[in-house]
């Protein structure tokens, strides 16, 4: 009596197609556009009777929602009175679940849930994130609130395309959800009226960038996140169609504040491109830029988030290795603090900036930074071609331990399938031969790069390169460099009509070859068409893995849960730079220990006791359930 799911369409051989970033249980809150058609092509008895029972299912999840409802808003009166007996042990289902779990929990969970004013004592330990927010009519109180905190045109939007777009991504598989509401800050200011409201009515908040992350970081939060009370409810409905979240955009966030060229830094809001800066230092004649590179499009903000890098990683670094000197941060009690002043170094009391990189939004949303820059150092482009990957990897090793790896700003690792999609594509003017593929980026003046550069090119020989030459031009410098930026584009761009999943792994240098080995080798014996690059001098990699329909979907999933398997049993991680988000919270345990992912929830509960900064990311919500195996 159920509406039927996508992989049980899917299962009877019938043809269903979804916008990419709703799966199946959220396909009706996601406001998904889709076609369903029997394989004969015409209107059949099965069809009307899965059309029959789909409009029964509906009419049930709607009776039962409306009487669930009805419970949740009287329920904590009648346990003030003592009356629950009548209602919460009797013979329904509903009156079974209700009561074991007020066994387990007690009537104090179910009346923390009665709205904006109940207690605040909601997580029984900080193993547990379940959050108890506000309801329907909370959500709608607080839009209003913020229709009169923020009058200008569009700075808050309830149109379902806004909704939709803020909420999921094309380039993401994971579960994804609209959000309640779109709302648009300009200052540090507006952003603490958001969280205020936000903890007055109990709606939880997701701060919005650039959109560029994979891991489903920005997705909404529906009802069936929210309480024990709802999640009963969907038992009857088999999917989740409230919403209870907002996006905080802060892309209109985006100015550069302050540049101090004699120091070494800047200051800049959240929606800041790390492009834009660069090129802004560059116009101005300032002969300083940002190194951290992630992918085209990220903002500071994202990039704090995530704990970002990128190809110039192996000489510079990540987001944690001090290139945000300090971060304006507004807290889910409305409190804004700054982390530290704009000296280059500090001993006093620990680095309350680095809390908040990598913590993904969790913790506190950033309203500013001020980042540390580097000298513009003169560079040469190269690229060597190898008869494996294997022999590749091996080479950029021995590189790096010579007194000269410190030139080496950058080092890529294009594999044989990926230089195919750049030729295919037809981004080059001139193919390059199909071979996995080194790109160096060597630093240093003139001599120092013509130093290393022998040196390089004595090493790459001796591992097997068939090819090693340098960029003619900056213009030819500037296009092969492009072509790694832009290699999922590239990938999507050679398999019409497929779609693209991308994972990143990173583990010790020494251990990358046999990863990517392993790697090409399982993708291979599983039929999956694949390309991958990496930033080889760190160890971590991406595999962008093509699919074109539900099956080659779960065999792309399955494919990536061995790749991060594989990873961690390598001393490495689940993720060298995309973040966690929902994406590998199921892998935090197996990787950092139950002890650790304890005292994470234990610093996200101090700071954010009613789970309201974007919830439902990076933190396993039960560590022994979430060990993959």
């Amino acid at each position: 009596m159920f509406p039927l799911s996508a992989r049980v369409l899917a299962a009877r051989g019938c043809h269903l197609s979804l916008y990419p970033s709703c799966n199946a249980a959220t396909v009706r809150s996601c406001r998904a556009s889709y076609h369903y058609s029997s394989s004969s092509g015409r209107t059949t008895q099965d069809d009307v009777l899965r059309i029959g029972k789909f409009v029964l299912g509906s009419l049930l999840a709607m009776g039962t929602s409306f009487y669930v409802y009805r419970e949740h808003r009287l329920l904590p009166a009648r346990l003030e009175a003592g009356a629950t007996t009548t209602h919460a042990t009797s013979s329904s289902v509903f009156g079974e679940l209700l009561s074991a779990h007020l066994q387990r929990n007690g009537p104090e969970e179910l009346s923390s849930v009665s709205g904006a004013e109940g207690t605040t004592d909601v997580f029984e330990s900080s193993s547990s994130l379940m959050p108890t927010y506000g309801s329907p009519e909370d959500v709608r109180k607080a839009i209003e609130e913020l229709r009169d905190a923020l009058p200008d045109k569009n700075r808050v939007q309830t149109s379902p395309e806004s909704l939709q777009v803020h909420g999921s991504s094309d380039h993401s598989y994971h579960p994804s959800c609209p959000h309640s509401v779109v709302v648009m800050a300009h200052s540090t200011d507006d952003v603490v009226k958001v969280v205020n409201i936000s903890r007055k009515y109990r709606v939880p908040i997701t701060a919005y960038g650039g959109a560029t992350s994979i891991e489903g970081h920005f997705t909404g939060v529906s009802y069936e996140q929210s309480s024990f009370i709802t999640w009963v409810m969907l038992m009857f409905m088999a999917v989740s169609f409230l919403q209870v979240a907002y996006a905080l955009t802060l892309s209109a966030m985006n100015s550069i504040l302050e540049i101090n060229e004699a120091d070494g830094d800047l200051r800049c809001q959240p929606g800041a491109k790390w492009e834009d800066i660069n090129n802004t230092l560059k116009d101005r004649g300032i002969p300083l830029f940002f190194p951290l590179d992630p992918g085209p499009g990220a903002t500071i903000g994202g990039m704090i988030g995530t704990g970002c890098s990128g190809t110039n990683a192996v000489r510079y670094g990540t987001a944690k290795a001090e290139w945000f000197l300090n971060i304006t941060v507004v807290l889910p009690s409305g409190k804004v603090i700054k982390t530290r002043r704009r000296a280059r170094k500090s001993s006093a009391g620990f680095d309350t900036t680095k809390l908040f990189i990598g913590a993904e939004g969790t913790l506190g949303i950033i309203t500013e930074a001020t980042l540390r820059l580097a000298p513009r150092v003169p560079t040469k482009v190269a690229m060597a071609q190898f008869p494996d990957v294997e022999k590749a990897v091996s080479a950029v090793q021995q590189i790096l331990n010579t007194p000269y790896g410190p030139n080496i700003q950058c080092v890529e690792l294009l594999d044989d399938h990926m230089m195919a999609a750049i030729n295919t594509a037809g981004v080059v003017d001139t193919p390059y031969p199909v071979r996995d593929t080194l790109f160096f980026k060597i630093q240093g003046s003139p001599e120092s790069i013509r130093d290393t550069s022998n040196v390089v090119q004595e090493i790459v020989q001796s591992h097997g390169s068939t090819r090693f030459e340098f960029a003619a031009t900056e213009e030819e410098a500037g296009e092969m460099w492009e072509n790694r930026k832009y290699a999922f584009f590239s990938t999507l761009a050679t398999h019409p009509g497929s779609k693209v999943w991308t994972t990143d792994v990173c583990v010790p240098v020494s251990r990358l070859p046999q990863l990517v080995y392993e790697t090409k080798e399982d993708l291979a014996k599983a039929g999956l068409k694949s390309t991958i690059v990496g930033h080889v001098g760190d160890g971590n990699f991406h595999a962008l893995i093509l699919f074109k329909d539900e099956e080659e979907l779960r065999n792309v999933g399955a494919a990536v849960h061995r790749l991060v398997h594989r990873a961690i049993q390598m001393d490495g991680t689940c993720t060298g730079e995309h973040g966690v988000g929902v994406g590998k919270t199921e892998y935090l345990v197996e990787e950092l220990g139950e002890d650790t992912v304890e005292l994470m929830k234990t610093v996200k509960n101090a700071i954010d006791p009613l789970n309201l900064f974007n919830p439902g990311k990076l933190y396993p919500e039960n560590n022994k359930d979430q060990t993959h195996k």
